[in-house]
């Protein structure tokens, strides 16, 4: 793991959730990014 050091500057228990909050904000962004820019899945999820 050659990125092992960045812990000996953000302790884990803050760095953890913060990285996993960023991956499923950036996730939301981007299913709603779709759902409100494409006319085919939101027909999809309606039926």
């Amino acid at each position: 793991m050659n990125q092992g050091r960045i812990w000996c500057v953000v302790n884990p228990t803050v760095g953890l959730p913060l990285f996993l909050g960023a991956v499923a904000l950036i996730s939301l962004i981007i299913h709603y990014s779709v759902l409100s820019n494409t006319s085919w899945l939101p027909a999809f999820f309606g039926g």
